[in-house]
């Protein structure tokens, strides 16, 4: 028999579940290390998946 599986959480749209970037500052810190930082989509708030967005706005009103 096969097994049940539970499908995974759709993607979001606006990052395609691509939720976290790493972007270059352009110059180097005082040991060497690129300055980086990690941008986040507004939209999934980092999670990569489509209902984040929907908790998010239902619980914004409280």
């Amino acid at each position: 028999m096969t097994q049940h599986t539970v499908p995974p959480a759709p993607a979001c749209p606006d990052c395609d579940g691509f939720s976290a970037a790493k972007v270059t500052l352009g110059g180097r810190a005082h040991t060497g290390a690129l300055r980086i930082i990690t941008a986040h989509c507004p939209a999934c708030h980092g999670t990569g998946k489509q209902f984040a967005r929907r908790f998010a706005a239902t619980s914004a009103g409280r």
